[in-house]
Order: structure tokens, then sequence, then C-alpha cells
């Protein structure tokens, strides 16, 4: 099929999309066939309408809320400056209409450009202000979902505006560069920057388009080679000038003496020229490296050196985990590279729209990550976590010809939904060692060939015949298994099976692929759609992205935030198959992605929590040094050779709970005994309250809610954590003396002996030496509304409400806490499930709970990587320089 007919097939989506732009609830699909089959002899449309009324389907109703942002409000800054000046929107107009035209919804393309792109725009400097100035600020997303374009659109504003010099920053490989070269040449420049096609493309396919000039192109970075054949100026350009570069020291080293030789003319600084960098994976290249070509304080200082170097400046980084760039020190100064790139001025974050395919489906929600998850737990016997380069591959796990099985089989269905234009990828990352990727290569080729040569022989043969096959009978268990509500019969997914080899290609993708590399682009330009299968390290965990990934098998043993959420390539969109994808990893890495998607809602309700008091970006960045997970960031950085750190913790708005427990019957009798000695005694007077779920004790003193857990028996390895929530409480007793008790009870119980009704929790791992409980928490969700009044429940739905961030407008219990106002400790008895050996063991667990609000209380704590890793876990053994690179 041509990609002519694609084009069609996507301006027709558009009008289509269009044609439901105003309407505030989503249209059922009997209304889009209708509307569809009205447009269709009007536009002269004779395409597939069914899968353009799926593909519809899934896009019209999204939604998208504007981003909150936290400024300084000290400042001497005007964030209305754009609606005071006259700024025709040439280039913002330009991509809104591309955007609009490739299927976005009108309602999110507003919010990417007039709410979203308005407000980054109006936080940066008005572009003619006169004088010498500086800005820089933070934009945080979501991983996959969009920060691309929201960039885009506000370099187009930018441009709009005034700026005339923009750097776009892309990462510290090849492949991510050319691809964000692609994306900006589509958007922005309107050009092909392929010197042997320079064609007019995206917003540039309009004649009057008046395109912007670059100095790179998707074949080659930066170079004074290059920019030193216009022979010109930046200023003699009377078009904005854009480059799209590699973080990397010798490319940022070149730029700097081009601009000082050519732009500064024997002055100090070049005036009269507004700039804007933009950073992309703005935490990238952040944590210490032996690599010197990407040393993180060479790059840091050659962006801060550019910076300089300009009296009209103003830096954005962009990135998912901010973690990184919020330990920049604000007040870090040097006399040869000046300030640091701490977003002093703002910090900015997204929302995503509702079709966002996010940790929150993934992860955090039970019923679809139940569809979507599956654990891993034989990989380690045929190639562990922790494996040397050149380590050879006897064979590849199960689970992973599993996944493979499946992914095949998603293609047929995806086949079948008229999807074959479209990409359809397979991510495999389980070693960063170029070397074994090849190795896992030729497995997985081998295996494809005996699968193919399988299906040519079978999928047209009667179901009792292809059944004798053992690769076809392999097919047909992963249908069985995970696909019987696709839509169609094992029969059809079978005849479709043959058109899943057409165009299915095996890659290796890291930094030092040259041969074959995996390029959508040259098959869409073909009009073909690619069925990929992606074994790779790095370059499949950062910023590529893989088009329409539909299966993903990682396993790795980063406990990092950063480096663990950029490995997510499987967030994204994904219209009319999500329902087929799959995401394989290990039981810990599950558990540890569902932790992070809590905290991240966590930093970003903070945002908006902090904003409505009136703090600061520095004192956001205050609060996240602080904040407990910051210590693994702070590993990576300072404790790898075990020296002793001493950091700030602070527990505001937080839950901390024993998810790590002993499985020692005596422990749990006597942490049973004590929960009987204390509900007797009512912790000391109080009142005692039935709840639908337990008991609850009002007005309990701290410090007898810190004389229990000080005599509760702690895991070995949980001791300090526990000692750190006595810590904090009492650290916060003077304003909150007073704190509420749960006794949460699954049933009656036995009040009468006090005995709580024990909760069930899965103990498949669990150990004689330690439990671990699922996805790091012990309370259910709701069990913080337990004890409150009807008023506070009522003010916790009216937040819920007026929350921007929550999808669901149900409380949660963040919310919960809020209305609390005062430290709750939570007291539960478990029962492990899933495992003979601990069969009828009650195994008392606590959780502490903060109220929010105190940024600036905290207690210290002095740290080495010993330390960590019992809080934690160990630290990944790779360290960072091998997470950072394909090693050969």
């Amino acid at each position: 099929m041509s990609r002519t007919q694609n084009d069609k097939d996507k301006g027709f989506i558009a009008a289509l999309i269009t044609a439901f732009g105003d309407s505030d609830q989503p249209p059922t699909r009997t209304e889009i066939e209708a509307k569809a089959a009205m447009l269709a002899p009007i536009l002269g449309f004779s395409g597939d309408l069914e899968n353009v009324v799926a593909m519809a389907e899934t896009v019209i109703p999204s939604r998208m809320s504007a981003g909150v942002s936290l400024v300084d409000p000290e400042a001497d800054h005007d964030q209305e400056w754009i609606l005071k000046r006259e700024i025709e929107p040439i280039y913002a107009d330009a991509y809104g209409d591309f955007l609009r035209a490739e299927g976005w919804k009108p309602t999110v393309v507003n919010t990417l450009l007039n709410d979203d792109g308005a407000k980054i725009l109006g936080l940066l400097q008005d572009p003619i202000d006169e004088g010498a100035w500086n800005r820089r600020g933070l934009v945080i997303g979501h991983v996959q979902s969009g920060k691309t374009a929201n960039y885009l659109g506000v370099v187009a504003r930018a441009a709009d505006a005034g700026y005339k010099f923009i750097i776009v920053i892309a990462g510290i490989h090849n492949n991510l560069r050319k691809q964000t070269q692609r994306r900006v040449d589509e958007g922005f420049v309107g050009r092909s920057s392929d010197p042997a096609n320079r064609v007019p493309i995206g917003v540039g396919l309009d004649r009057d388009y008046p395109n912007p000039v670059t100095l790179t192109n998707i074949h080659m970075d930066f170079n004074k080679q290059t920019a030193d054949k216009s022979g010109a100026e930046l200023n003699d350009f009377k078009k904005p000038v854009i480059i799209v570069i590699k973080k990397n020291t010798k490319t940022l080293e070149v730029l700097h003496t081009w601009l000082r030789e050519l732009n500064v003319k024997g002055a100090d600084r070049i005036r009269d020229v507004p700039m804007l960098v933009i950073d992309d994976e703005a935490d990238n290249a952040s944590i210490n490296t032996n690599k010197p070509e990407v040393n993180p304080t060479l790059t840091n200082a050659w962006i801060r050196k550019i910076l300089r170097l300009f009296t009209k400046s103003c830096y954005v980084g962009y990135t998912a985990t901010p973690f990184a760039n919020i330990f920049i020190d604000p007040d870090a100064f040097d006399e040869e590279v000046y300030e640091e790139l701490f977003p002093k001025d703002f910090i900015y974050s997204l929302d995503a729209p509702t079709t966002y395919f996010g940790p929150d489906k993934v992860f955090v929600d039970e019923d679809s990550s139940a569809r979507v998850l599956r654990p891993i737990t034989d990989c380690e016997d045929y190639l562990p976590l922790t494996h040397k380069n050149g380590t050879p591959v006897a064979e590849l796990p199960p689970s992973l010809y599993r996944a493979l099985d499946q992914f095949i089989v998603a293609r047929a269905i995806r086949n079948l939904r008229k999807q074959e234009r479209k990409h359809c990828s397979m991510l495999i990352n389980i070693s960063r060692f170029v070397s074994v990727q090849k190795e896992v290569k030729s497995f997985i080729s081998l295996r494809l060939e005996k699968i193919k040569d399988a299906v040519k022989a079978n999928y047209m043969m009667p179901e009792h015949v292809s059944a004798q096959n053992e690769y076809m009978a392999q097919l047909r268990a992963a249908f069985d298994s995970e696909f019987l509500d696709c839509g169609f019969e094992w029969n059809d997914v079978k005849e479709a099976l043959w058109g899943v080899f057409e165009h299915l290609r095996t890659f290796v993708v890291n930094s030092k692929t040259t041969d074959d590399p995996l390029d959508y682009e040259k098959y869409e330009r073909e009009g073909v759609g690619l069925t990929a299968v992606a074994i790779g390290g790095l370059s499949l965990s950062r910023g590529l992205t893989i088009e329409g990934l539909t299966v993903s098998y990682m396993y790795r043993n980063t406990r990092m935030y950063d480096t663990l959420m950029q490995m997510g390539r499987w967030f994204g969109y994904r219209p009319n198959y999500e329902d087929v994808c799959r995401v394989y990893l290990s039981k810990d890495s599950i558990n540890w992605y569902k932790h992070i998607a809590l905290a991240a809602d966590e930093l970003r309700h903070q945002i908006r929590r902090m904003r409505n008091v009136g703090l600061s970006p520095r004192d956001f960045g205050l609060y996240v040094q602080s904040h407990p997970d910051s210590l693994l960031v702070t590993a990576a950085n300072k404790m790898r050779s075990g020296q002793k750190v001493t950091l700030k913790q602070n527990y505001t708005g937080k839950l901390i709970e024993s998810f790590l427990l002993p499985l020692d019957p005596q422990i749990s009798e006597t942490n049973n005994d004590l929960i009987a000695k204390y509900w007797a005694d009512r912790f000391g007077g109080a009142e005692l309250r039935e709840t639908e779920k337990g008991w609850f004790l009002p007005n309990v003193d701290c410090d007898k809610i810190g004389e229990f857990l000080a005599g509760f028996r702690s895991h070995k390895d949980a001791v300090r954590q526990k000692a750190l929530a006595i810590d904090y409480l009492s650290a916060i007793s003077d304003k909150f003396p007073k704190g509420d008790v749960l006794l949460v009870s699954n049933g009656p119980g036995d009040p009468g002996s006090y005995v709580l009704g024990a909760q069930e929790r899965t103990a498949a791992d669990a150990t004689a030496d330690k439990w671990q409980i699922s996805g790091y928490r012990v309370a259910s969700r709701g069990d913080e509304k337990l004890g409150l009044s009807v008023d506070q429940k009522k003010l916790a739905e009216q937040l819920a409400a007026d929350d921007a961030k929550s999808k669901t407008k149900k409380p949660s219990d963040f919310h919960y806490r809020l209305v609390r106002k005062k430290p709750l400790l939570m007291v539960h008895v478990l029962e492990p499930t899933k495992n003979e050996q601990f069969r009828g063991l009650r195994v008392p667990a606590w959780g502490l709970s903060y109220p929010d609000g105190q940024y600036g209380t905290a207690i210290e704590v002095v740290a080495n990587r010993v330390w960590i890793e019992q809080m934690y876990g160990s630290l990944d053994d790779d360290r960072d320089d091998d997470e950072d690179y394909d090693v050969e």
C-alpha cells in the first residue's frame, strides 16, 4: 500500500476528529461510524472506514489539562508579557495545523500550544527586553508522553516572539539526535535536512512557510566547517537559526568556539541575539561517569559557557525524571563557567492526555496492570542480572520465547485490525554489552526462522494438522492465554500469521550500530509498516522512540529512578492496540516501578501544593533533596566508594511503612503481644471507636505512638527505617503533639482478646529470612480515610474533584492525609499466602502517615553504601558509567 493512502487515512482521521472537536462528552462508536459514513463521500475518501473509525475512536475521547507552574514569587518578572505584545503566531499556527493534520485532537493541540506553550513562553524573558538577562527553568513531563511535541510548540512560539538562536540538546547518542532532528525538521524547519533530499515536509508543505535556518542535518551533528560554509553571523540571518546537537563535550566545545570566534567580534559577549536552549533529557549525563567525552562536569560547564556567551539567554530543561536536576546546587557559581543550571526561575509540570499509556495504567491500576504485566522468573538461570562483557549465551529463557510468540500473534491481530501499515515493535533489553546483544539476536533470528517455516507450512492447514507442529502449538497457546478477547477467532489469526513475516526484521540497537540501523522513516517512505524486534541496551533505554511498541521484555537490575523510568519505552500512546500490549519484567522491577509511579505522583501533587502557599523552585529543590527516595540518587553520585554522606530527610505528606518483614514466628508473637498490650491500654486511655475496617483511637499522644514503634521488633534491614520514622515524628511533635491510631482489621477479628483480623498478602517469593510486601505497600487504598469525620471526607472529595492531576476525581490517600492534618499510625496483621511454608502465620506490620506542609522540617541522616543497601536493597552493580553506555 502506498504512502499516499496512508496520508489520505491521516487526513480523513483528522477531519473526523475535528468534527467532534467541540464535544464535551466522547462520542460512541456508532456516532463515529455515522459521522465517518457521512464525511467519506463529501471528502472523496475511499479507504478502509473500519480502520479509520477504530483509530479515531481511541483519539477522540482524549483530553489534556494544562500544566501547573512553580515560580520564584520574589523575581522581577512579568509572566503576562506575551499578552501585552502583538505577536504574530506564524510558526505556532503552522505547527498547530501540522499536529491537527497528523490526527491530534484540537483540544489537545490547544492545550499544548495555547495553554502550556503560552505559559512556558511567559515564564521565559521577552526577547525584545533591553539589557542583560538570563532565566533557568525545568519542564517535567512523562516518559514517552509528548515532551518533544511540547518543546517544539515552545520553540515555535519563541521564534514568533523574536528568539533568534535556538539550540536543542538531544541526548548523548547519535540515533537520538537524528530522531530529534527529524522531529524538528517536520515541526519547525519545514524542510528535510537530508542534504540529498531537501524537500518540503511537515509545516513546510505550505508554500508560504518562512523556513527557519538549520545548521545541522539528520546525518551530521554541529561542526565548525558546516557552520562556516554559510559565512554569516547569527545576526545576518533574517529568520530564526536552530541547531540540534548531541550532549557531547566535543560538540559543545566546537559550538562555543564558533560562536566566540565568528559572533563575539572582539567583544566579551554576543549582544542582541536572544538565545534559547532546550535541553532534552536534561537529567542525563548528570551523574558521575568515567567517559571523558560526556563527563557530566565538562558537559555542564560547556552548556553554562555557551549560555554565558549571550547577554540574553534562557535555558529550559525537559525531563520525566527530575531528581538529578533538582540536586544541582542553586548557589553554585564558578568564575569560568558562571551560574549553574538549577531551575531557579520556574518549574512547570505537564499533564498527559487521557489516552496516555503510562505508569498508572501499567503499574498502579490493578485491572490494567494484571492484563499488561508478566513477571520474569526464569531469566536468572540463563543470563543473570549481573554478568560480564563476553558472557556466553547458551540459550534464552523460555519466558522470552513466550514473549516472542505473543508478539507474533499480537502483530497478526493488529493486521486484522487493518493496521498493516502501522509499525509494530518488540523491545528486548537484557544486557548493556554489545557482544551479548549480538548473541541474543542470533538466538532470536534462529527462532523466528523456525517459526516462519512452521507458519508457511501450516497457516492454511486444518487445525488438527497445524496443531501437530510445536511452533504452531505455541502460537496457539499464546493466543489462548493472552488474546481470547481480541475480537477474532484463532482460525482468523492463524490465517493472518503469514503476513507478519513480510516486513519482519531483527535489529541490534546501540551506540555502536552502523550497519542496518533501526530506521522507521525508511520504511514509511516505502509505504511499509515495519515489524521490528529491537535488541539493545541504553539506546533502547532513553529518548529513542520505539514505534508501535507492543511487547517489551526487560531484565535489568538498576534501582535508580531516572535510569529505570527512562527504560520504560513501553509508555506512550497505543491507539487500538493497547489491549494486546505486554510488558515482561522481574518481580523486583515491577514492585519498584509501582513505588516510583506513586512517588512521581507525590512530586506532582507537591508542586501544586507549594504553588498554593507561595513557595519557589528553590523550596521544591530543598524538598526533593530531602525526599526519602533522594537517597538513591545521592547513592549514584556519591556513595560508590563507600564514604559516608550527611543528608536531610523530610517525610512531609508521606506514608512510611514496614514493607520488609521478618517471618520468625517468635518475633511475630512478640509483636502481636505488643499490639494487644497497647490496645488494652487504648494507647494511654484514648477513646476507642469501631470503623468499617477495625478500630480508631483519636488524639493519641505522639510520644505514645513513638513508644509503641520503639517496642515493635523489625526486620534487621528495616531497623534504621523505623528509627527515622520515630525521629521525624519527634521532630514535628511541637506542632503535632497528638496523632490518630488505626487498628486495621480484616473482618471482625477478636476484640475481646485484642486480636486483629489478618489481611492476606502474597508471599510467593518470601524466604525464612525476609518477606518483602508487593509494591512496597502494606496499607490498602482508602485505609487512611478510616476514622475521618463526614465533613473531612467531603473535604477530601472536594480536593480530589478540584485536583487537575486527578484522573478519576476520587480521593486518594494523599487527599485524606491533607484533611486529617495530624500523624496517623496504622497497625496491621498480615497473613502470607501462596507459600505453604508460612501458612497461618500472623505477621504484624505498621505504617506511619505524616501531615503535609512541613517543608522546613527535616532530620539528618548519615548514610553510606551499606546503609542504602539495607534500606533499599542492592544498588545496581553495573555502576553509573556502565549504565550509561553500551559496551563493546
